[in-house]
């Protein structure tokens, strides 16, 4: 909940602790603004606050075009471009890479392949494709350890697309087949 006498004292003294947490709208000009921003104040009669960009928005008050409210701290476009990386790792995460394309995911971050893979390669240091392989290999490892399903159904569940490509992945990283590994690793083996 907003304090009226807080956000005004914030607001009057341009205190950037403050941006990003609060919006600033302008009854009089249905303008919406961050608290930091260089305008001439408003009488504080004049003012009302919300929590979010959205809220002033929805409110009916539009973004002031000095201040950039969407460019406050916290906000999508003020993290840049590690917001869309990070969307697309939690798409990656939930399967959204397995079974397509790397153009198709992109398009479906509203970004072009390329792009994607330069940003990935910026802050992540990999490309969305072995991001998506090592989630898929640590994620059916992790059932292979914990779990009795049949090595077919972990390759599925996993996100393989077949038993074949899980088979070849596991021993190419591990040195071992999936089988190989759970008869010498299994740690239900030692439970029973």
């Amino acid at each position: 909940m907003l304090d009226f006498a807080t956000c005004d004292k914030a607001r009057l003294e341009r205190d950037p602790q403050y941006d990003g947490v609060f919006f600033v709208a302008v009854i009089t000009s249905k303008i919406y603004c961050r608290t930091v921003c260089p305008v001439r104040q408003p009488l504080s009669k004049n003012v009302t606050y919300f929590q979010t960009a959205s809220a002033a928005e929805a409110a009916g008050y539009r973004p002031c075009l000095r201040c950039r409210p969407e460019t406050a701290p916290f906000s999508p476009a003020w993290n840049g471009t590690l917001t869309t990386v990070k969307r697309a790792m939690r798409l990656i995460d939930e399967g959204a890479l397995d079974g397509t394309s790397v153009a198709v995911f992109a398009a479906r971050l509203g970004v072009g392949s390329r792009h994607l893979s330069r940003l990935f390669q910026q802050h992540v240091g990999a490309s969305p494709v072995q991001v998506a392989r090592t989630k898929r290999l640590q994620k059916a490892k992790r059932m292979l350890d914990n779990t009795d399903l049949k090595i077919s159904s972990i390759a599925f569940q996993a996100g393989y697309g077949s038993l074949r490509q899980f088979n070849a992945c596991f021993l190419e990283k591990y040195r071992l087949s999936p089988s190989q590994y759970r008869k010498k690793y299994g740690t239900l083996k030692a439970t029973i």
